[in-house]
């Protein structure tokens, strides 16, 4: 009866989805010229989903099939492959509408923007809501239905963990996200190999050996880029944080149920979201600015969104701990905390990308010396901005940890920990609408500048692009932190589900744990060495990538008679083909890595190697992911601080400097950087469903 609640704020937010879908529509495209770019942005972003679907669909097959036989030969419960494909099925439809959504609403941005600044921000912010209400409805839909069946059909059947139903609920569930994780890596990491090589090829030949400005129609590189944006930032951020959402509450359950909380405890997760849900649904209806709007009034009309949602969230929160947990109503405090530190860490990510702030002004000043200066300076920004985001989540672990009691009781304090996850992503539904509202912004000033619409509108939608940048970068930072938390949650339930799972096979399991251990030792090494190894192959996958759509542009720019002049039209499909083929082909290399290091790690040094490769690859990926995503995005600002007339303006010796520096940030802050979120928690997701085989085979024993 409880779940009704659930159910009905899922389905809530999918009405409300439909309601800004069919708005957004009714609004007009422009010109015939924005119709035109607009379809190309479509054809090209739809041909690549397509082609992705064709490869995620071969691995799927692949996997289900040895889940399947594990199943069969009962290393796995029955119910685990078909988890797998509904979560990678939910997740890719999370992406795929959410890029509709977008590109077809990136011309009706600029056609607002026209009108009013205040409707320009209307039309894209409602592209991202669009977004975030979908990961979050159909996440809550997908669990709350999985959860009711198990608990159906464990009630009437044989449990296969023990005598405890919940457990056996949960200990399944915990299975269920790989699904949403293996399709979510695939599509971050080969849409942000596709948007960074089109982008790259697009700025090198076009803006520093052509001359000409950025997102001029003569570059047959600049719809392929424009398409990376959607395939990349809105389909793949939208796969990543449904994976995020999904994990954090599977886990809080999973520990729910270790803690002895019963059925309250289990579905307070649940209620918790569905309640970010609905102060989401509220937030968005604060986002509005004025038509002489400055670039910090518009960043304060999202704020002021966020922050409502946020404040309802806890007012929302306290009442659900009360009515369910009325003797554990520190776990109230962890969500609180939980919240808070997602804010935090959005704050800090600001900070250090921001041209409003000292850093990213530091940074713009340095490329007054030369490129050089300008990347070392970028690299030590990077290095420098972890500090204030490890110290939150290192404060949101433990001050969620002692407010929920676990310092008397230590799994009700673990628990809390898992409640600050979903607490942090609670609010979901709006944080994602802030980030997915940027590719549509930068969408829109293309198509403004390609449509030669007029100056005065390319002004405006440079504003709603300069806001995306910096949403674009708290929310990577968001997503960062949230990971973080996921996956040590994910840890801990991981930890749980071995001693699950040891006693359903009938298998001795020694889990005492001590960094004195050889193989934890090595497992902490191979983990904390993963990331690197993962970003070496990202980053060089967008290099070749790159490569191939700069010899493409080149010889465009020499056959193509008059296009430089403007007297012919450029090859566009040809650069999005290419691009295409091009990410299909790089992502298969560091996404394998993320299944196969695991799996390997278990067999060789057992269930304890594989927890320290687990520790290991968050430690270093946490701050690696803010590091690379901070330099990246420091990069790209003081490059815009430049372009606005700063240090010289553009043509000068700064912006040339800052040109190649952004050039260089673009993988790492949109391909590498967040790639590294799923691959720390999907290694986790990996470990937890293949728990079964390396307990019954590992060579460590």
């Amino acid at each position: 009866m409880d779940l009704i609640f659930v159910f009905a704020g899922s389905v809530l937010a999918l009405i409300f989805c439909g309601i800004l879908i069919r708005w957004i529509f009714k609004q007009p495209q422009g010109n015939e010229s924005m119709v035109e770019i607009t379809n190309y942005i479509f054809e090209g972003a739809k041909g690549y989903l397509r082609q992705q679907y064709k490869v995620v669909g071969i691995f799927f097959i692949v996997v289900f099939l040895i889940l399947l036989a594990m199943a069969l030969k009962g290393l796995l419960v029955i119910f685990v492959p078909f988890a797998f494909l509904t979560g990678g099925v939910f997740s890719g439809f999370c992406g795929f509408l959410g890029m509709y959504v977008a590109a077809k609403s990136n011309a009706r941005t600029t056609q607002a923007t026209s009108i009013s600044l205040n409707k320009g921000l209307k039309v894209a912010f409602s592209a991202g809501m669009i977004m975030g209400l979908t990961v979050v409805g159909l996440g809550l839909i997908f669990l709350a239905s999985w959860f009711i069946f198990l608990k159906s059909y464990y009630s009437n059947n044989p449990l296969p963990y023990g005598s405890d139903l919940f457990t056996a609920i949960t200990s399944t569930m915990l299975c269920f996200g790989m699904g949403a994780s293996g399709y979510a890596l695939f599509a971050r990491l080969g849409g942000g190999i596709y948007t960074k090589a089109a982008d790259v090829g697009a700025d090198l030949v076009g803006k520093v050996e052509a001359g000409i400005p950025e997102d001029d129609p003569r570059n047959p590189a600049v719809i392929a880029d424009q398409v990376g944006d959607n395939v990349g930032d809105v389909a793949g951020m939208g796969a990543d944080l449904f994976e995020s959402y999904v994990g954090s509450i599977v886990a809080a359950m999973a520990l729910a149920a270790a803690a002895g909380l019963g059925l309250k405890g289990i579905i307070t997760p649940l209620l918790l979201a569905t309640g970010g849900v609905i102060a989401s649904l509220l937030g968005y209806f604060f986002v509005r600015t004025k038509e002489d709007a400055t670039q910090d009034s518009l960043l304060k009309a999202l704020r002021k969104g966020v922050w409502t949602a946020a404040a309802l969230t806890i007012v929302f929160s306290f009442f659900i701990v009360k009515n369910y947990l009325p003797q554990h109503m520190g776990i109230f405090g962890s969500v609180f905390i939980g919240l808070v530190a997602g804010i935090l860490i959005g704050q800090f990510t600001e900070y250090f990308t921001s041209a409003h702030y000292k850093p990213t002004k530091t940074l713009a000043k340095s490329s007054q010396t030369g490129t050089a200066t300008f990347i070392i300076e970028g690299l030590a920004l990077g290095m420098i901005s972890p500090i204030g985001a490890v110290i939150t989540v290192s404060a949101a672990i433990l001050g969620s940890f002692a407010i929920s009691g676990g310092f008397q009781n230590f799994t009700i304090g673990l628990y809390g920990i898992g409640i600050s996850a979903v607490g942090m992503l609670s609010t979901l539904g709006i944080t994602l609408a802030t980030d997915a509202y940027g590719p549509v912004a930068d969408n829109a000033g293309g198509i403004a500048e390609m449509s030669d619409i007029g100056p005065e509108v390319r002004r405006k939608t440079d504003q709603l692009d300069s806001l995306g940048n910096t949403t674009a970068a708290t929310g990577k930072g968001f997503a960062i932190g949230s990971a973080a938390l996921t996956a040590l949650a994910l840890i801990v339930a991981y930890r749980n589900h071995l001693i699950n799972e040891a006693s359903r096979l009938e298998i001795a399991l020694d889990l005492d744990l001590t960094l004195l251990e050889p193989n934890i030792i090595i497992g902490l090494f191979i983990g904390a060495l993963l990331p690197f190894v993962f970003c070496s192959l990202s980053l060089k996958a967008v290099g070749r990538a790159a490569a191939s759509i700069i010899e493409e542009v080149r010889r465009q720019f020499a056959q193509i008679k008059g296009l430089l002049e403007g007297k012919a039209k450029p090859d566009y499909p040809r650069c999005v083909a290419i691009t295409t083929k091009a990410a299909q082909k790089e992502m298969v290399l560091p996404s394998l890595l993320a299944i196969i290091a695991p799996i390997a790690v278990g067999i060789l040094l057992g269930a304890k190697g594989t927890i320290g490769l687990l520790i290991g690859a968050l430690a270093s990926g946490f701050v690696l992911a803010i590091m690379m995503a901070n330099s990246g995005g420091a990069w790209d600002n003081a490059k815009k601080y430049i372009e606005e007339g700063n240090l010289g303006g553009k043509g000068s010796a700064s912006h040339k400097a800052a040109v190649t520096g952004d050039t260089i940030g673009d993988p790492c802050k949109d391909t590498a950087g967040p790639s590294l979120n799923i691959l720390i928690k999907l290694m986790s997701m990996v470990s937890i469903v293949f728990s079964g085989l390396v307990i019954s085979f590992t060579l460590f024993k």
